[in-house]
């Protein structure tokens, strides 16, 4: 049971270790983009190319998607990147159903672990395996492995790396329960750390925070959904996406948000330092490297980011 990119590798991996994949079960296709032309899921198109079995029900409570459910007569059910299912979906398989979650649970429960990981300057983060009982994220854990994050690393080349290290575990969990030799342990009962949905909002900006703070938020969410800003340039206002980045500590007197460029450098003034952005995309227009953008565009001496 999945839906992205990221559940694609771990049903790849499933299918090279051999095991006999019985049914997929993804996301219904929707309408997407300017032409809202429909689009499949990243696991049903792989599905497709794999000639499995599909299900891609709207209600999971549903008598006649129950039923269909039931007559794939699967023995364990693995869900990665998918919803919360209802109990009579989850306890159906004679194995139970197990979850591949990106962190090192308890801490980062939610939807989106990897991106809360970095936004939170963590210097490490892992993949988890766990039963799925009647709450999100709380079931006894299988399987965990730790993965450092590198300094400058984004969220999606960390994405990638638990995505190959899940997929691993994935395959051994399986075998474990497969050959009975599972010794699962209760979630610790602590304060643990949240990774709620991102909204467009999360995604913003605030220029007065710390050097690292906005380093670790703009990396924490390249390059999906990505770090904006506005651009308030000669009374011009222009939305910025802004993806690659480099830090500079430095003393300064600058504005917070005050633009100093040249003919090949964009540095951002913040608290305690500047941010040098590498790429970006100005609203309407495609992503680009500084020097290509610095090549057509001019910022006003008194340009601002806020």
């Amino acid at each position: 049971m999945g839906t992205p990119d990221f559940a694609v590798a771990i049903l790849e991996a499933l299918i090279i270790a051999k095991f006999n994949i019985v049914g997929v079960i993804t996301a219904a296709d929707k309408p997407a983009g300017r032409g809202r032309k429909i689009q499949e899921s990243a696991v049903k198109k792989y599905a497709l190319k794999q000639n499995l079995t599909i299900l891609q029900p709207t209600n999971l409570k549903s008598e006649e998607f129950i039923d269909k459910l039931q007559r794939l007569n699967a023995n364990l059910q693995i869900v990665v990147a998918f919803r919360m299912l209802p109990k009579v979906v989850w306890q159906l398989p004679k194995y139970g159903t197990f979850n591949l979650h990106a962190s090192l649970l308890p801490n980062y429960r939610g939807a989106a672990p990897i991106h809360w990981a970095i936004i939170n300057g963590e210097t490490k983060t892992g993949v988890t395996t766990f039963f799925i009982d009647e709450n999100i994220d709380t079931g006894n854990i299988i399987l965990q492995k730790e993965v450092a994050i590198d300094n400058d690393e984004t969220v999606g080349q960390l994405h990638n790396k638990l995505m190959h290290i899940g997929s691993k575990l994935v395959v051994e969990t399986v075998s474990q329960i497969q050959q009975n030799k599972v010794n699962t342990q209760k979630q610790l009962k602590i304060e643990s750390k949240l990774a709620p949905k991102i909204y467009t909002e999360t995604c913003k900006i605030n220029w007065a925070e710390p050097l690292t703070t906005i380093y670790n938020l703009i990396r924490g969410l390249n390059p999906y959904p990505t770090a904006w800003t506005m651009l308030i340039n000669n009374n011009e206002k222009i939305k910025v996406k802004i993806y690659d980045i480099e830090k500079e500590v430095a003393t300064h007197d600058y504005k917070f948000g005050t633009i100093l460029s040249t003919k090949s450098e964009i540095k951002v003034a913040v608290e305690k330092g500047f941010i040098i952005i590498k790429s970006l995309q100005l609203s309407g227009k495609r992503k680009m490297d500084t020097k290509s953008l610095l090549n057509g565009f001019t910022f006003h001496k008194n340009a601002i980011l806020q």
